[in-house]
C-alpha cells in the first residue's frame, strides 16, 4: 500500500454485488483503499450459489451492446469509457448472443472476484451487516435481496416502509438433454457478424394446438404462495410468464414467445405459431436459460410443464425458476445528487437497491457512487454527470427526476434522456433520434471524465 493509501480513510462498501463490486474498483483506481463486506457465504440467499463477488442470480445477458440506437448499449459504452471493472470482466467472457453481450457466469464472477481480491488497497470481510453505521464513509450496495436486519434498520431510519416487487428467475436447461430434431439454432433475424452470433440462440416451434395447450397448462400449474401482507408487485420487465398468460392469452405470443424472424431449419415452409427461445448460458454451451420464462410456478409443475415443449419433452434442469423479494427505495424522496442517504450524509446507495433494473444499470450506479465517495475522502467535488448521458440520466431518475408517488424500478432507456432539438419524432425518426441521443452522450460523457481526471491532476 502506498503511502498516501496508508493515510487515506477506507471506503466501506456493504453488498459484493455487481454495484458493490465496481464501486469498489472505480475506488481504488483512485488510490482510495477499499473495504468489501459480504454475508455470503456465512449468511445466504434464496438466489445466490456461490460466494463469489458479482455473482449473477437471473439471466445472463447485459442485453443489447449496440451503443449508436440501444439506451443499455450507450451505457456498456460508458462503462467501458471510464475503464468498468464489470464491462471489462463482461468482454472477457462473453459469449454469442447475436446483438446482445452474454457471458459465462460462472467466468465472468470469478474473474471479478478474483481482480478485486488480488489488488493491495481490497480488503474482504465476510459476515452480515445489520445495522447502519454510526460514522466513517460507506455505500449500500446490497441489491434485491437486502438482508431483514439491515432492511429493517433502513426502514427505521428513512421513516418508510420498505418498497417491494417480486423478481422471477428463468430456469436453466442442460443441452444435451434437448432435442436438436426438433429444435433449431438461429438469432431473430439471423442477428450478428458471425455465423456463431447468428446461431447463437435455440428455438422451439408450437402449432397454435400446441400454443393454446401451454397456455392452458401454465394457467393450472401449481404456483408460489405470497406470505400474508407481501404484493405482487412485479416489474414490467420481469413478469413471471404466468402472470403474463394470466393478462390474455395471447400475450407470451407477442413477447417472449413471438414466431417472427425465425424460419424452422427443419421445415422451412412451416411458420410457428409460436417459439420458445433458449440462450447460451455458459462458454462451453452445455447449460442454456429459457429466454424471458422467470416463473413462480412450483418446482414439480415447471418440470411437468417445461417438458411439453417441442423439443424439451427429456429435458433436464441445472436450476428450476423461483421468485423472491425484492427491495428498493423510494430514493427521489430519501437520496440526494451524490445518491446520499440525506439523514445521514455518510451513507451512499448503489444499485438497485436504489431503483434501478438491471445487471449494467446497477453497475453504473455502483461505478457513480464509487467515484463520488473517493472524490468526498480525497476532498474533491465530483459532480454528478451531464443528464444527457445514460448514467446522468438514470442518477437523475432515482434522485429526483422520477416521480416520488409511483416510484417504481427502471431500466435505462430514451425517455429519460432531455430531448433532441431540431429531430424528427415519433416512429419514422426513430434511428436518428436515438443516434443523436448516443453522440450527444459519448461528447458529454467523455468531457465529464476528462473533468474528473482534471479534478485529480490539479489535487
Amino acid at each position: 500500500m502506498s503511502k498516501r493509501a496508508e493515510h487515506t480513510p477506507e471506503l466501506h462498501i456493504i453488498g459484493g454485488g455487481m454495484a458493490g463490486s465496481e464501486a469498489a474498483w472505480q475506488a481504488v483506481q483512485m488510490g482510495v483503499p477499499v473495504v468489501i463486506h459480504e454475508m455470503r457465504p456465512q449468511v445466504e440467499t434464496f438466489a445466490h450459489k456461490t460466494g463469489d463477488l458479482a455473482e449473477m442470480v437471473c439471466s445472463n445477458s447485459f442485453r443489447s451492446d449496440d451503443d449508436e440506437q440501444n439506451a443499455v448499449g450507450l451505457l456498456h459504452w460508458e462503462m467501458r469509457a471510464a475503464g468498468g471493472l464489470i464491462m471489462e470482466m463482461a468482454d472477457a467472457h462473453s459469449l454469442p448472443a447475436g446483438g446482445a453481450l452474454a457471458v459465462d457466469r460462472d467466468a465472468f464472477s470469478a474473474g471479478v472476484t478474483e481482480r478485486l481480491r488480488a489488488h493491495p488497497l481490497v480488503r474482504v470481510e465476510e459476515g452480515e451487516i445489520s445495522t447502519l453505521p454510526e460514522d466513517g464513509h460507506w455505500i449500500i450496495a446490497t441489491g434485491p435481496l437486502t438482508s431483514e436486519g439491515l432492511g429493517q434498520a433502513i426502514a427505521a431510519e428513512t421513516g418508510k416502509d420498505a418498497l417491494a416487487f417480486f423478481d422471477a428467475i428463468a430456469p436453466i436447461v442442460y443441452a444435451d438433454s434437448l432435442d436438436m430434431d426438433v429444435i433449431w439454432a438461429q438469432s431473430r433475424y439471423d442477428k450478428g457478424e458471425t455465423e456463431e452470433e447468428q446461431k447463437a440462440y435455440l428455438n422451439c416451434p408450437m402449432t397454435k394446438d400446441q400454443y393454446e395447450a401451454f397456455i392452458d397448462a401454465l394457467l393450472a400449474a401449481d404456483k408460489t404462495e405470497f406470505h400474508e401482507g407481501e404484493t405482487a408487485g412485479y416489474f414490467d420487465g420481469c413478469l413471471p410468464i404466468e402472470v403474463m398468460a394470466e393478462r390474455g392469452r395471447e400475450t407470451l405470443r407477442h413477447g417472449p414467445m413471438k414466431p417472427v424472424g425465425l424460419t424452422n431449419a427443419h421445415k422451412p415452409d412451416q411458420k410457428a405459431y409460436a417459439v420458445i427461445q433458449l440462450r447460451r448460458d455458459n462458454a462451453l454451451g452445455t447449460l442454456y436459460n429459457i429466454v424471458g420464462f422467470q416463473t413462480k410456478m412450483k418446482y414439480g409443475a415447471q418440470t411437468e410443464v417445461f417438458k411439453t415443449i417441442p423439443g424439451m419433452e427429456n429435458a433436464r434442469f441445472a436450476r428450476l425458476g423461483g421468485i423472491h423479494r425484492n427491495t428498493f427505495l423510494n430514493s427521489p424522496t430519501l437520496l440526494d445528487s451524490q445518491m446520499r442517504l440525506r439523514s445521514r450524509p455518510h451513507l451512499r446507495f448503489a444499485g438497485q437497491i436504489t431503483g434501478v433494473e438491471g445487471y449494467v444499470e446497477s453497475a453504473a450506479m455502483g461505478l457513480l457512487a464509487g467515484r463520488m465517495a473517493a472524490s468526498e475522502i480525497l476532498g474533491r467535488d465530483l459532480p454528478a454527470p451531464p443528464p444527457e448521458t445514460a448514467m446522468g440520466a438514470l442518477v437523475n431518475h432515482i434522485t429526483g427526476g422520477a416521480e416520488a408517488k409511483t416510484f417504481q424500478p427502471m431500466n435505462v432507456n430514451f425517455g429519460l434522456f432531455p430531448p433532441l432539438d431540431g429531430v424528427r419524432g415519433g416512429r419514422r425518426g426513430r434511428k436518428e433520434r436515438y443516434k443523436g441521443y448516443t453522440d450527444r452522450a459519448k461528447e458529454l460523457w467523455q468531457e465529464w471524465l476528462d473533468g474528473a481526471k482534471a479534478g485529480e491532476l490539479t489535487e
